[in-house]
This record gives structure tokens, sequence and C-alpha cells, in this order.
């Protein structure tokens, strides 16, 4: 019997031409576009970062030249994710990434303008785009690289509004650079900042790459496609469906109903938490990271359940090019928050177990669980992504370094979701849905988070707390 992953490029393969370059999608490709399917309002999961530079830094044209150049050389950065007689395809398109100067409207914060821009996202457009905003302060203003968090956020090096490149806030501006999730994972994203500042460095005279080098980068995207296909056809065993079947058995969907009238008239969607809290010289391994989103589960869902919670990981088929796209897998966590003995140890036995079948792609895991008595819906709980500031290179724009920041109070997809950047400290971020969750609750959870990594309340208070 063929596999979900084997089924689907089947169908593919059985789609009549159309007269366009349409590619096929990698599992973890699927599981966007289905999520995007369900939204009611169509939208997709955005991957923004935002940059920011002293004002006047970034010339909007010279910006949508080497936007241009890096999308024609990434077939994935000029695809248009969407589905042909029910099957999930990427049409390959014109290069076109569009620079847009956001306006303030009267009384409007920048954080504010650049939330109402990514809120506009129309799904059918291109998947790189890049957003300009000169700052008022709203963005920058904290100085720790936390942009748009409340005050009282601890301050990073050369804390204060002062902190980082070009002086006080209101004299920088911010680029933002967004992509639809369904065509880039973590692993891809240093590479897009480390090759659009290169291709920013050839100026706007630049030529456009030749046809050969497109060429050949399409047939590379294929192939790594193909392969990653056929990885998941040949991971989706039957011996691994059986122990993935097992594994989730108990897992129940707990998150809870939307709140009547939440979030307040004005409000922010989301709510966000950050702290800086030491870390260990090796960083924090995984499994123990695991297990402080368990305490942060129990503290929003309570005990006695198991809860699902996903984390992207993988990397690019054997024998594939170093392709930028979405191939990392979301593996699924069964937290369980009950009483029973448990910790980082215990966590760590069953991870290394879950991750010899990692490569089972997500969609048919949560078939494997329903086929084995699961009631659950295949809705995540929680999320983890982990990073690390060593191997993040900063955005260069005609050698000015940029400062990476955060603009919050963004949608989000699932209750919470956890980010961890290991470095020479440990950020930790919690943002939460205000529809499902009140701010107490989840600010409860995230000390519950922060205090399983062996940092007190107070500690974590200190570093900040902020609400926004």
């Amino acid at each position: 019997m063929l596999s979900i992953s084997g089924q689907y490029l089947a169908r593919y393969r059985g789609l009549p031409p159309d007269g366009g370059v349409t590619l096929p999608v990698t599992g973890a490709q699927r599981r966007f576009i289905l999520v995007r399917a369900l939204d009611p309002t169509g939208r997709p999961d955005l991957v923004p970062m935002f940059f920011a530079f002293p004002r006047g830094t970034v010339d909007p044209v010279r910006l949508a030249a080497a936007a241009g150049r890096l999308a024609a050389l990434h077939p994935v950065l000029r695809g248009r994710p969407g589905v042909v007689r029910g099957t999930p395809v990427l049409r390959v398109e014109r290069p076109d990434v569009p620079v847009v100067r956001v306006p303030l409207a009267p009384g409007e914060e920048a954080g504010t303008a650049l939330r109402r821009a990514l809120s506009a996202w129309t799904p059918d457009g291109p998947p790189l785009r890049l957003f300009l905003i000169d700052d008022d302060g709203t963005v920058c203003g904290d100085g720790d690289g936390d942009g748009g968090a409340a005050s009282g956020a601890g301050a990073g090096p050369g804390g204060g509004a002062e902190g980082g490149p070009g002086g006080p806030a209101a004299e920088r501006e911010v680029l933002a650079v967004v992509l639809d999730h369904a065509v880039c994972d973590g692993t891809s994203l240093a590479r897009i900042v480390e090759e659009l500042g290169a291709a920013y460095a050839e100026g706007p005279g630049a030529g456009a790459p030749a046809p050969a080098d497109v060429d050949a980068g399409l047939a590379a995207y294929r192939e790594a496609v193909l392969l990653q296909l056929d990885a998941e056809d040949r991971a989706a065993s039957p011996e691994s469906l059986a122990y993935w079947g097992d594994r989730l058995r108990a897992v129940r969907d707990r998150s809870p109903a939307p709140r009547p009238g939440a979030p307040a008239a004005g409000a922010r969607p989301s709510g966000s938490a950050h702290a800086l809290l030491p870390s260990p010289a090796g960083g924090v391994p995984f499994p123990e990271l695991l297990d402080a989103c368990r305490a942060a589960a129990r503290a929003l869902y309570g005990p006695g359940h198991v809860v699902p919670l996903g984390y992207p990981w993988g990397g690019r088929p054997p024998g594939a090019e170093r392709v930028l796209g979405c191939f990392l897998n979301t593996v699924v966590f069964p937290a369980a928050t009950g009483q029973a003995p448990s910790g980082a140890e215990v966590t760590a036995d069953t991870w290394w177990d879950d991750l010899d079948r990692a490569d089972v792609p997500f969609d048919a895991v949560v078939h494997a669980a329903r086929e084995a008595g699961s009631g659950w819906s295949g809705r995540l709980d929680g999320l983890l992504t982990v990073d690390d500031s060593r191997q993040r290179p900063p955005l260069r724009l005609a050698g000015i370094e940029g400062r990476e920041v955060h603009v919050d109070g963004r949608p989000v997809r699932g209750p919470f979701a956890v980010s961890v950047t290991q470095g020479p400290e440990l950020r930790l971020r919690m943002v939460w849905d205000r529809a499902v969750l009140d701010d107490r609750t989840a600010l409860d959870a995230f000390d519950a988070l922060a205090g399983a990594l062996g940092t007190t309340t107070e500690a974590a208070s200190a570093t900040g707390r902020p609400l926004t």
C-alpha cells in the first residue's frame, strides 16, 4: 500500500499539463497548504524578520533589484502554493518581490502599521515581500532586540533607546522581510538574509542571473523535492506508523474554545512575554526545552492530560543540493501533564526514539494516531522552535549591519508558541492567542516555563515579562 506521500506523488504525476511550471510539494508544505485551506480567511502562516537600520540606509530600488535576483535563482521564492484537482502544488511564476513603503495613518504607531500591513497579506501573491517603515520609537524603543515589547523589558548590549545602529529609535527605519511559511523553513532564513545582503552589495546595475543558472536552480529544487518525497515514502513504514500510533494514542485536543468577546476591542490578537536567562556553555539540551514546554502546558490546560506539542526537525534529504524551501517536518511530542515521574532524562529517552521516526510526515502521523484510537484532530496545542544566534548572520546592506528586532501582537496559529534562541544567553519568548487564553493564565504558564529551566519567577520578572 502506498504511503500518503506516495499517493500524493502519484496524484501529482497524473495532473494534466497546464502550460506552466508546476512542482510537487513536500510533506511540510502539504501541512501549511492544508492549514491555509481550512482557515476561513485563507490566511497563510507568515515568517517575518524585522531589521532596524539608520534612517535612509535602505534604497528601495536597489533592494527590489537584489530581491528579484534572489527570487530568480531560487524557484521557491517565486512559487505560489495552490491546489489543482485536490492536489497541492507549487506554481513557479516570474520573479516578483514587492518593496512596500508602509504609510502611517494619523495617530498610528509604526508597530501598529507593520501589523496592519502584514494582516492585509493576500494569499495569492508573491511568497516573499518586503516592507519598509520609519520607526517612531514604538518598534526599536527598548533597545534589546525585542522591539514592540512593553516597557520593563531587559535591555541588551547598549540598552535603552540609544542602543543598536543609528542612534535614537526615532532616527531609524525598519525593514521587514516576510515569507509565506509554505516556501521556507528555519534552515532557509539565514541563507536568505546572507544572499539578500550579497545581492544588494552588487548594486542596482547588476544584470539578471544567467538563464543557465536559473534553469540549474529549478532542476536542483525539483530534484530535492522528489528526493524528499521518496524519503517520506520510505520513512512511513508499517513499523514506524505503528510506533506513532501507540505513542500518540492518548493525545487529545486541549485548546479551549474561543472566549466570547476576546480579545477586547482594540487589543492586539496575541500577547507575549520574554526573558533573558543564563545559558550553559553548550546551550540547553533540546529534551530540557521540551520538558519546560510540558510545564507550560500543565499550567495552561491542567493536570492529567496528554497534549500535542509540535516542533520542527529534519533537513534536506541525502543527495539533495542545499536548496531553499520548506523541508523540515513537524514532529509531535505528547506532553503528559500529570504528576507521574518524568523530567528531562525520561523525556530524552523517548525523544531519541521519536527521532528515529522523525522523517514520517506530519499528515501520516496524524492518520496513524487516529487509526490507533486517538481522538486527536491533528491541531497542535503548542509549538516549540529553537534557533542559534551564532548561526544567524545579520542583514548587511551596503556595509551597514541591521539589528534584528521583534514586532509582537501579530496573530498566532495555535494557542501558544515558544521560541528559544540559544547563544551566550538563552532568549526565551512565548506568544499566545488572546482569543483562547487570558493573559493571567498565559503569564503563569510562562513562569512555569522559565521555572522548569531553572529560573525563578523573580528572575524571569527581572529580565522582563511584558504584556503586549
